[in-house]
């Protein structure tokens, strides 16, 4: 390894360093699922996602740990997440291509009802598929439901139709959530590697539905009684 390299790695190590403190004070108070143990599973998913299939670990490990400091759920607005996340890059990146990176890979990678653009680079695809990731299996089922409670909704409406609210709108049940995202993210994955972890985790959520309904509608007292 070349002096340039290695004054490069530091400098990378250097801006992730900084970069954990700022995300765990910005997500401290956040009880939705969004929290810093969210953005650290991420991040490690990118990390592992990146060596997989070849992407820069560096600006899928930034883009992983800023991601949700812009997210507009934590935010008075999208924008103002992004000029946020903006602001930190330009004051701690010297390199404008590492920022411009980082800001197209956040600015996109929202699931947004479906209605994002796909992202145009291997490290978007990387950092896009960890935090569906994220989404699905058994933290997916209790990051629902946290975030279901954090906005005062409902568990479960039997018969209830919620087809026709915007993507976002609140007043939904938190059961509705799997149908209308995360039964949907398994076929969305961009990466190889990403589908195979997203084929066991969505295994899981089909699994807990159905036993989330048995004991809904207490079929499954019925069954141990003919048993």
């Amino acid at each position: 390894m070349n002096r340039r390299t290695e004054q490069q790695k530091a400098i990378r190590v250097d801006i992730i360093q900084k970069a954990e403190p700022y995300v765990q004070q910005q997500l401290e108070h956040d009880h939705s699922g969004h929290d810093w143990w969210h953005i650290d599973r991420v991040r490690k998913l990118s990390i592992e996602l990146a060596a997989k299939e070849g992407a820069d670990p560096f600006v899928c490990e930034l883009a992983a740990l800023l991601h949700d400091v812009a997210d507009e759920k934590l935010n008075d607005s999208k924008q103002a997440g992004l000029d946020k996340v903006e602001q930190w890059l330009h004051l701690h990146v010297n390199d404008p291509d590492v920022i411009t990176h980082v800001m197209t890979i956040i600015a996109t990678m929202s699931y947004n009802g479906g209605q994002n653009p796909p992202m145009e680079t291997l490290e978007g695809q990387v950092v896009q598929d960890a935090d569906r990731l994220d989404a699905l299996g058994a933290i997916g089922i209790a990051r629902t439901f946290m975030y279901a409670g954090s906005k005062g909704s409902i568990m479960h409406e039997p018969g209830q139709d919620y087809s026709q609210y915007e993507y976002r709108a609140a007043g939904k049940s938190a059961i509705y959530h799997f149908y209308e995202k995360l039964l949907k993210l398994k076929d969305l994955m961009n990466t190889t590697y990403a589908r195979e972890l997203a084929e066991v985790r969505h295994q899981w959520m089909e699994m807990y539905l159905e036993q989330f309904y048995r004991e809904w509608n207490v079929n499954d007292i019925q069954q141990n009684r003919g048993g």
